[in-house]
């Protein structure tokens, strides 16, 4: 610790930003799951976790929001590389479905691929509960790296055993409220609802940037009272008719209930911020606008208990999606560090 300069180039320890803390001595622990199964356009983000951690060792780790950044105790929880190694397999499981039901062929005649595929999401998501409850029993707030957006089931679900109650923040491109999208029933398009119909502590859904869902996802926003979806084209029309991002911040915020977990699809961002991800979508935030949200939310006094960044997917041509998800996952993590310490703080005085 004693040799560790925040102005020097990050050297590799295979933690997250080169922070030398170790996961027993963090207060923010990260879980890589390099996982896109269930993927239906275009795979990849099974090396998001990879990528980030490489592209995050040219982060310069100071910050003008969080003063001595480089001090929040970021701590990284070993890859378990038998995910990615099952990755690899059920992805062609998945991909002989896609491409049968793309044919015209029935559910029915690939039942037995599906039920394959759907045993391994759930034992994935067993797996990413475990670490997930295992971390927060620790007194540490876990953050899920991702692989596709099916992934943080799991720890949303520790995260129910853990508080009564919370809501989610919800930022994406997508509603992900499809009912097993493909048949597979931890899709990623999936995520959303299988959240609010597993996880019962879920008390309120915020969904920011949503800009492509199918007609079935908008009867559920209309019908379900614990959904408030602020889409792209509420808060650009919003925006072009003069009503500040501050405002329209404070309404987001205002929303959600005390305890808040933040799921971050990386298809949230306008796609030039994020061009080899599985489904980019014209519109979306910019990079600055999402920074002074989730700083507005830190500063809140919501606490917030968990977070994930998934679908983060490099590619041979460009280190631009890794570095955008580095530099964002970085605000995750010390603004959730300032929201701990400033709720601490609070309580003490």
């Amino acid at each position: 610790m004693t040799t560790f300069n925040p102005n020097e180039l990050g050297m590799a320890n295979g933690n997250y930003f080169a922070l030398p803390y170790t996961l027993d001595e963090s207060d923010i622990a990260l879980i890589s799951v390099p996982w896109d199964v269930t993927t239906s356009y275009r795979p990849g983000t099974s090396d998001g976790p990879s990528a980030i951690i490489e592209a995050s060792l040219q982060v310069d780790l100071y910050d003008a929001n969080v003063p001595d950044a480089w001090k929040v105790k970021i701590g990284t929880l070993p890859a378990d590389k038998s995910i990615k190694k099952r990755n690899k397999t059920l992805r062609k499981s998945a991909e002989k479905v896609i491409e049968h039901l793309e044919n015209g062929g029935s559910y029915e005649e690939v039942s037995d691929l599906l039920e394959v595929v759907n045993k391994a999401g759930e034992e994935l998501n067993t797996i990413v509960y475990e670490q997930s409850l295992k971390l927060l029993n620790a007194g540490k707030i876990p953050g899920v790296v991702g692989g596709d957006h099916s992934v943080p089931l799991g720890q949303m679900r520790a995260i129910g055993e853990k508080f009564d109650d919370f809501g989610i923040l919800h930022i994406d491109a997508h509603a992900d409220l499809r009912i097993a999208y493909e048949g597979f029933r931890y899709s990623h398009a999936s995520i959303l609802y299988n959240a609010l119909n597993e996880v019962t502590q879920i008390s309120q859904l915020t969904q920011i940037g949503i800009r492509d869902f199918c007609e079935q996802e908008a009867s559920i926003i209309d019908n379900d009272p614990r959904i408030r979806c602020f889409t792209d084209f509420e808060l650009k029309k919003n925006l072009f008719e003069g009503k500040s991002w501050k405002k329209q911040c404070e309404d987001i915020i205002s929303s959600l209930p005390n305890n808040v977990y933040i799921s971050f699809d990386i298809d949230g961002f306008s796609p030039e911020l994020c061009p080899g991800t599985g489904t980019p979508v014209p519109g979306g935030l910019s990079f600055r606008e999402t920074d002074y949200l989730l700083h507005m939310l830190a500063l809140s006094g919501k606490r917030i208990v968990g977070f994930d960044l998934c679908e983060v997917a490099p590619s041979e041509e460009s280190e631009w999606d890794a570095n955008v998800g580095a530099r964002i996952l970085y605000k995750l993590c010390i603004y959730t560090d300032l929201n701990s310490k400033r709720l601490a703080a609070q309580s003490q005085g």
